[in-house]
């Protein structure tokens, strides 16, 4: 039996390709402030790819996924402290010390389930905030300032430059996303998160795929966070506090969980309603909280699901 996964191109899919190119044109228009929301943007749907892939296709519902997205900021702005400012040797240590995060973390939490399983991630989460704020090597309250990377030609300190390449990691994000949900390990991920006990009965170990999920989404959110830390030429503790995990979550949620585009339509979604109303009222969440609430009814899917012909990325089974 030959398995496959696919992504359809009609509706979410083609919209999400034209909504990256016009993205790519969007520095044309020379507005410094429209970059920098667009950078936002891309950094957000980058970290959201990630929690997709726990929340989406692992049916893991985490709350300290600001922990990974933080410590990848923290890890390039302590290097920035001590003199290091090349983007391989910071983004490498954002990356891997994320990921050795989430292993270290998923292989706790991952022992139990449910609404527990939520505590613990959420738990973990503060109190790497709270461990921020009390040393003082980290900057304690004040967090630390960072000297933007450079690759090479490349210095991130460049709103363009920093646009582009931001642009580039989503894109390496959605595709790498595709693939790991249409490989054999994101295939079993799915069947794990429907039905546990067969997959049991196949021969596969649900801790280890799920610890697997962990570990790369943990990385993907710890780049995410590294760019963040360029474009901000700061690492504060509110990077790792768990409102972080919660914006994940609602652009998943809005975008569309166990979309490959979804959490690109949530971050894009998320940001302008944010712009938009923030500029009528400081109380803009009472206002976002009824639309989404009227998205979710309209499509279970989100925004993604608004487009036809748009389905979360699934697995089809041929002969």
């Amino acid at each position: 039996m030959k398995v496959r996964g696919r992504v359809a191109l009609s509706g979410g899919g083609v919209a999400a390709l034209v909504l990256l190119a016009g993205f790519a044109l969007l520095p044309l228009a020379q507005q410094p402030f429209v970059t920098r929301i667009g950078t936002g943007i891309f950094i957000l749907a980058l970290a959201t790819i990630s929690l997709n892939l726990l929340v989406g296709y692992g049916g893991l519902v985490s709350f300290g996924h600001a922990a990974y997205f933080g410590a990848g900021a923290y890890a390039v702005a302590i290097l920035s402290h001590y003199g290091t400012h090349r983007g391989w040797i910071a983004f490498a240590a954002a990356v891997g010390g994320s990921a050795l995060l989430a292993l270290i973390l998923g292989a706790a939490s991952l022992r139990v389930r449910g609404v527990f399983f939520i505590m613990i991630t959420l738990a973990f989460a503060q109190m790497l905030y709270h461990l921020s704020t009390a040393v003082e090597k980290l900057g304690g309250d004040d967090g630390l300032r960072v000297v933007p990377n450079s690759f090479g030609p490349l210095f991130l300190g460049e709103r363009i430059t920093l646009y582009y390449v931001s642009l580039g990691l989503l894109c390496a994000g959605l595709v790498i996303s595709d693939r790991l949900v249409a490989s054999h390990f994101g295939r079993v991920l799915v069947g794990i998160r429907d039905n546990e006990r067969r997959m049991r009965s196949l021969g596969y170990n649900p801790y280890h795929y799920r610890l697997l999920a962990f570990v790369i989404a943990g990385a993907l959110a710890g780049l995410a966070g590294a760019l963040e830390a360029n474009l901000d030429a700061y690492a504060s503790p509110e990077l790792l506090h768990w409102s972080i995990s919660g914006d994940l979550l609602v652009m998943l949620v809005l975008g569309g969980s166990g979309s490959i585009v979804g959490p690109l339509f949530g971050a894009v979604s998320f940001q302008l309603v944010q712009q938009v109303l923030s500029g009528f009222t400081s109380h803009w969440m009472l206002y976002f909280g009824p639309a989404l609430v009227l998205i979710v009814f309209v499509s279970r899917r989100g925004v993604a699901g608004l487009f036809a012909g748009t389905r979360p990325h699934h697995v089809r089974g041929g002969r």
